[in-house]
């Protein structure tokens, strides 16, 4: 088996485990949406890497063309890519709307905030 013909799912995997890390060990709310959107960008990058068919072509009827390379897992990720930029802004919206709040965005030091029971 050839790992160095593979260094795309190694790029995957090494982005999964950067983005996975970030989320669980650090304490600053954009460090960890930063980390979800590097795990996105892993499961993109695998998703189009699985729908790759080698040596195929474009979808377009062809007489030369004997394998064709199916369409839909890109247009899949292109709705995907836009749907994880919507949801980064709002998370990196709420981080501010947190930070305005509460004066810090730690998770450290907001984890006292919500055993606090309002008055």
């Amino acid at each position: 088996m050839n790992w160095i013909g593979h260094y795309n799912y190694w790029i995957y995997v090494a982005l999964m485990m950067i983005g996975f890390y970030a989320v669980i060990a650090k304490a600053n709310l954009v460090k960890k949406v930063i980390g979800l959107g590097l795990f996105q960008t892993a499961a993109f990058l695998f998703y189009i890497s699985v729908g790759v068919i080698d040596d195929g072509t474009a979808p377009i009827v062809w007489e030369a063309a004997v394998r064709y390379t199916n369409p839909l897992p890109h247009v899949l990720i292109l709705t995907a890519i836009v749907v994880s930029v919507s949801t980064m802004a709002v998370a990196l919206a709420l981080v501010i709307a947190i930070h305005r709040a509460h004066g810090s965005v730690e998770s450290n030091q907001l984890d006292g905030l919500i055993q606090k029971k309002p008055e």
